[in-house]
């Protein structure tokens, strides 16, 4: 099955341009856009009123001025949240997003998403498939978006919502150990993500050999790097891409 004609950058901003600006909010996807980012990845999951959200926590302390978990808000009481001030008062102020907002925004950019489906405990994948990825394709081309988690329901439940050809999944390992070629054949995969320090030369050219884009997540030091360019690695989900500008091949 052919997948979308999907042109990665080598770099990619992680939660936006997070080493800049608070993660995964509008002003981070802003700051990400101006720096010359093309793709940015982003994280959604459900408000308790269903509301898909650009969130990546259970719980809203480490990210904003207040706390408890994401689940029990809706969309009125998460509005009231400053999701900014806690990285510095340039963004004070700052609300959280909406994926319909982030969406708008990312189109008018014409920049590229990697949508990561953030399914924390207790949470319904099938509800957050059915909310946030319909939302994404009529948003963006289909060489513009990638859908990507760890939770294989929720992958699978965005397969039956859109063929291969149409949308683009990406399978996160940590390390890509036993399984991950099962996994990723069921799911008619586009790209697999892993972590790049537990990513094996010999799990990368197995990756690029069987044909599947190879993304690595999140490597913030260019020169620690370097060597994983050499083994075939697409792209970089980094906090501060800039860094790298100076180290790629």
């Amino acid at each position: 099955m052919p997948h979308p004609d999907i042109s990665l950058p080598r770099l990619i901003a992680h939660r936006g341009l997070s080493a800049h600006a608070p993660e995964n909010t509008l002003a981070a996807v802003r700051a990400a856009h101006a720096a010359g980012c093309t793709w940015v990845e982003l994280d959604v999951q459900l408000l308790g009123d269903g509301t898909p959200v650009i969130w990546h926590d259970a719980g809203v302390r480490r990210c904003s001025d207040a706390s408890g978990r994401l689940a029990d808000l809706d969309l009125p009481t998460a509005r009231r949240l400053d999701v900014g001030a806690w990285f510095g008062d340039a963004f004070r102020g700052e609300r959280i997003a909406t994926l319909a907002e982030m969406l708008k925004l990312i189109d008018e950019c014409g920049m590229g998403l990697n949508l990561e489906l953030k399914v924390n405990r207790g949470r319904s994948a099938a509800a957050l498939v059915e909310e946030a990825v319909p939302a994404a394709l009529d948003a963006l081309p289909p060489e513009r978006l990638i859908v990507s988690s760890f939770n294989d329901d929720a992958l699978a439940c965005a397969r039956e919502l859109a063929p291969a050809s149409r949308l683009a999944l990406g399978v996160l390992f940590e390390g890509v150990g036993r399984g991950w070629r099962s996994r990723c054949t069921e799911l008619e995969a586009f790209s697999v993500h892993a972590d790049w320090r537990r990513l094996s030369r010999r799990g990368a050219t197995a990756v690029k050999d069987d044909g599947y884009a190879l993304l690595c997540y999140t490597p913030n030091d260019p020169a620690a790097f370097a060597h994983l360019w050499q083994w075939g690695v697409d792209a970089a989900i980094s906090d501060d891409p800039s860094r790298f500008i100076s180290h790629l091949p």
